[in-house]
């Protein structure tokens, strides 16, 4: 492993109220509520429920200060620093109510659910805040997990979020969960913040990934067929729209920053990509010749569906969004292998229980796809879960003692926590 460069230790930013941003719902859809058993009535209710009602895998960033009002105006470079986090669930921090997946429902989970307050009374608001059910901005967010790159840390991602919420509304940006399209949020925070750094994950809800887990997951549960063939077409027919909307996201960032005082030197924007929440097919440590996937991993998945999904599908989203950051002039963070041998059902980690504490060492960094929908909400299904909020965070992190226009894979090693994340040079 190479040495990891000079980075701020793990402190945690203070948290200052930003007017009323940062304070919204976080949260992501996947893919759950499918069946116990092999066929069963009540579990194919549960799978029509399911594709009726639609899954959303949104990608979201987290929201972190809340409360009174902020300081006055100041001018760039006047005010406290900042980092900030926008665009989808995948940088809110959904599912960062999780400390790994165990198979118990009750109580804590086995030390798993952190929402847990005694008894069978559960709380996701001590994760979430005001924000959970909604955006679900979590309190071990990337930005928040990042340490010291800043004096404050602001969260205006949200769970689902795709670029059209992003942009500002007078340029076709969107309202979103009852909240102004982020870069006008962020218009407010540079003006009363030294912002120092925005990171951007943004793309995945446009490309429709909900739907992608949604079909592969059906696909193995009830048609016995793969998904992988149609939904490669799919993602080729919109990927360069797609792509055309993150560098807009990226231009009306900085005619925001622009407007607001700051010269494009005096801060950095970092894009990053997604990790992959499933493992390859030979890295599985269930059979797909029964219903283990489903009913104790949480992972319902071919493995052919799989290693399309590990090895084509995620690279291509990477190598398409590195375009984007060299063309636009940011930072990039590549993720595509953060994730490895720690996926819902990797090998090389194990589920939480009564004989298998919680650890970042040992339990698996994604939440699982909840079959029975008995633990927590489905848009937390297939994101970073504590463990993996607190790696990407130190990612980041890494990221930012890199040089402002470089581009970085960050990995994990085996057997360790996020203390152990590395970067190396972007394939």
């Amino acid at each position: 492993m190479p040495p990891a460069p000079a980075v701020p230790p793990l402190s945690k930013p203070r948290t200052e109220v930003v007017g009323n941003f940062g304070v919204a719902d976080r949260r992501s859809s996947a893919v759950i509520g499918f069946r116990k058993a092999g066929k069963d009535r009540a579990a194919r209710g549960r799978v029509r429920r399911l594709a009726g009602a639609g899954m959303v895998v949104p990608l979201a960033a987290g929201a972190l200060l809340v409360g009174g009002a902020g300081p006055a105006a100041a001018g760039p470079g006047t005010g406290p620093t900042a980092v900030v986090s926008m665009g989808d669930s995948y940088i809110s921090g959904e599912a960062g109510r999780w400390k790994g997946n165990s198979l118990t429902n009750s109580g804590s989970r086995n030390g798993t659910d952190r929402a847990w307050v005694s008894g069978g009374t559960y709380d996701p608001a001590k994760v979430y805040g005001t924000t959970a059910g909604g955006c679900d901005r979590s309190d071990s967010a990337e930005v928040l997990s990042a340490g010291a790159v800043a004096e404050t840390a602001v969260n205006l991602a949200c769970s689902g979020a795709t670029s059209q919420n992003v942009f500002r509304a007078s340029n076709g940006g969107v309202s979103y969960k009852g909240e102004a399209p982020q870069a006008d949020q962020l218009a407010a925070v540079a003006a009363s913040r030294n912002v120092k750094v925005i990171a951007l994950s943004v793309g995945g809800n446009d490309l429709g990934f909900a739907d992608i887990i949604k079909e592969c997951a059906l696909d193995f549960v009830l048609w016995n067929s793969y998904c992988y063939d149609d939904q490669q077409a799919g993602v080729d027919a919109k990927i360069d729209g797609v792509m055309a909307d993150v560098g807009k996201s990226v231009d009306e960032i900085r005619a925001v920053m622009r407007q607001a005082g700051y010269a494009d030197s005096s801060y950095r924007i970092v894009l990053q990509s997604y990790p992959s929440p499933i493992p390859r097919g030979a890295e599985n440590r269930y059979t797909q010749s029964d219903w283990s996937r489903l009913n104790s991993g949480g992972c319902p998945f071919w493995n052919r569906d799989s290693d399309w999904a590990r090895d084509s599908l995620v690279p291509q989203l990477a190598n398409r969004l590195k375009q984007v950051a060299a063309a636009k002039g940011t930072q990039f963070l590549d993720l595509r292998d953060m994730m490895q041998g720690r996926e819902v059902c990797a090998r090389a980690s194990k589920q939480v229980t009564s004989a298998v504490p919680a650890s970042a060492k040992t339990s698996e960094w994604a939440r699982w796809i909840d079959n029975n929908e008995t633990q927590g909400i489905i848009q937390e299904s297939m994101h970073p879960n504590y463990f993996g909020q607190l790696a990407v965070g130190r990612c980041l992190a890494l990221a930012v003692a890199q040089p402002a226009d470089s581009a970085s894979s960050c990995k994990n090693t085996a057997g360790g926590d996020q203390s152990g994340m590395y970067l190396t040079s972007a394939p």
